[in-house]
């Protein structure tokens, strides 16, 4: 059984958001590969050779740029609130961990909202140091990290409950 101290109130884990699969990104490099092929015969008929070059330089950059993407979206940032403390934890692509750990009752919440936009940035302020958190979601899921975080806070700044 979990202390009341050590029960958690809030637990979330940020992501990237990534929109192409592994599997459809195969499938689309397999494509477009396929695409500069048939694009780059004729200007091999004609004796264009380097032409059908820079185009295989192309499908190459691409694949490139898209294996980079994948590597970053490993990167991800973990929030763990209790009565006691709040966790906050960042893991770059590379696996690297940074850890940061706050009183609830001291730390505050601060947003950034440009009207047209939304919520632009999301930090935590203690002890004169502020660390932004998901700076790589959207606007609209940067304000339901607000809502949910400080629903989280408040709870944890009432303290335990002891059944």
């Amino acid at each position: 059984m979990l202390e009341p101290f050590d029960e958690p109130i809030y637990s979330t884990r940020l992501s990237p958001h990534r929109s192409m699969s592994p599997r459809a990104f195969y499938l689309f490099i397999v494509a477009f590969c396929l695409a500069q092929a048939i694009f780059a015969i004729p200007f091999l008929v004609m004796g264009a050779w380097p032409v059908a070059g820079f185009m295989g330089l192309d499908a190459l950059a691409l694949y490139v740029v898209f294996r980079i993407s994948f590597r970053d979206a490993r990167a991800y940032e973990t929030l763990d609130v209790t009565p006691l403390e709040l966790i906050f934890a960042r893991v770059g692509a590379g696996g690297g961990r940074r850890e940061w750990r706050f009183n609830p009752s001291w730390v505050r919440l601060e947003q950034k909202v440009h009207e047209e936009f939304g919520t632009m940035s999301v930090a935590l302020i203690a002890r004169g140091e502020a660390i932004e958190i998901g700076a790589f979601l959207g606007p609209q899921q940067k304000a339901d990290l607000v809502k949910e975080l400080s629903r989280a806070l408040a709870t944890a700044r009432r303290g335990p409950r002891f059944s």
